[in-house]
């Protein structure tokens, strides 16, 4: 696969950028004592990741994953406290990262198995580092925030397939083929 640069992956990295600062906010918006309205905004950075693992592969995917990091660690400090720009950070870069080797795997099968799973394995990842980085030995039953948060994760990633293979006959409008 060709290497892309930052500039030709400014679709994804813009998608990224604006599902990080999107899901900061609705964080800050509890739905009763088990979920915020991030649970339901997070899960498109698992969107934004396989279609653009799908469109031009796990290294730019990773570039994608990177950039991403640092604007959740940019914008997590400006409006959070460090221990939860610190969860928040380790969870979107492990659940990233993880999130492209499983789609990358399972790239070859059936449409909706890299994704769909890809995205259920990082969910996992990401909900289990930063509940338990941000709020573990705080007194908070963050077990109860975390099972809530990992349902609405799982859920939406069923949903968030069909936009997945609504996009695939177009990925090229995602990334412009490389030069």
């Amino acid at each position: 696969m060709p290497t892309y640069t930052l500039a030709q992956l400014w679709r994804p990295i813009a998608a990224m950028a604006f599902v990080i600062v999107l899901s900061n906010v609705a964080v800050q918006f509890p739905i009763g004592d088990w979920l915020t309205w991030g649970a339901f905004t997070y899960p498109l950075v698992f969107l934004v990741s396989d279609l653009t693992n799908r469109a031009v592969g796990p290294v730019a995917a990773r570039r994608v994953a990177w950039v991403g990091f640092a604007v959740a660690v940019a914008v997590s400090l400006a409006l959070a406290p460090w221990r939860i720009a610190l969860a928040s950070g380790a969870a979107f870069l492990f659940s990233q990262l993880m999130d492209v080797a499983v789609f990358n795997r399972l790239r070859r099968q059936s449409w909706w198995k890299a994704p769909l799973i890809g995205s259920l394995v990082a969910s996992v990842v990401d909900t289990g580092v930063f509940f338990f980085l941000a709020f573990a030995g705080s007194g908070m039953d963050w077990l109860q925030l975390a099972a809530g948060d990992l349902a609405v994760k799982a859920a939406m990633a069923a949903l968030l397939l069909a936009p997945y293979r609504a996009m695939l006959p177009r990925l090229q409008l995602w990334v412009p083929a490389a030069r």
